[in-house]
């Protein structure tokens, strides 16, 4: 599956950029939200979430956090029509406890990883997500380079998950990178830069998705 992260969208068009990357092709939107602390960057909240549910009823929306502090943002995701919410090993919260509270709210949960953390980090609570974020660039800012590094995690981590779980690869994904990344196991791709900044969305989707 190609996910398109809008974080490289043009926000001045932001309906008209989400309805060409869906209808060409991509499978699910992404939306990268940064607190500036967890991350040096601010991004989107809850209002940009709900503005895309309203005009998207029927697009599966996946929410990766890169916060301090997720569990105060679960609610009002929930609320604004966010489908999967993933939030980091490294934060300050239990991934336990807001597996539960995620599900409790309705939503899938997701578990991510930064590129420098040992996946020994994030291997107790694998079991309670049906989703796993490998970073393969340092996140904060779209269009870095791909972090090859990574892909011994991935591969590692595909040993270990369930087959109605999924890996999910984020940071510096273009048609070259992403055979490597499907190569390694993951099924779910991010893509920003390398989408948004083409002219021929459905030509770069279908290479990523390896077509």
């Amino acid at each position: 599956m190609v996910a398109p992260s809008i974080l490289s969208a043009d926000f001045a068009t932001m309906g008209e950029e989400c309805r060409a990357v869906i209808e060409q092709g991509a499978d699910l939107l992404h939306l990268d939200v940064m607190d500036g602390h967890f991350v040096p960057n601010l991004s989107m909240g809850p209002a940009m979430c709900q503005a895309i549910r309203s005009h998207f009823p029927e697009t599966f929306l996946d929410v990766h956090m890169m916060v301090t502090n997720p569990a105060d943002y679960i609610e009002s995701f929930a609320t604004a029509g966010a489908d999967n919410y993933t939030f980091h090993v490294e934060c300050d919260d239990d991934p336990r406890m807001l597996a539960d509270a995620i599900h409790a709210a309705g939503m899938s949960a997701g578990l991510a990883i930064k590129p420098d953390t040992d996946l020994e980090t994030m291997k107790p609570f694998i079991e309670h997500f049906e989703l796993l974020l490998v970073m393969s660039v340092h996140p904060g800012f779209s269009g870095q380079a791909f972090i090859p590094e990574v892909l011994e995690t991935t591969s590692r981590l595909s040993e270990l998950i369930r087959d109605d779980q999924h890996i999910q690869m984020d940071g510096g994904i273009n048609p070259e990178t992403a055979v490597d990344c499907r190569d390694a196991g993951c099924d779910v791709l991010v893509a920003a830069s390398a989408i948004f900044k083409k002219s021929d969305y459905a030509e770069c989707i279908a290479s990523i998705r390896g077509q």
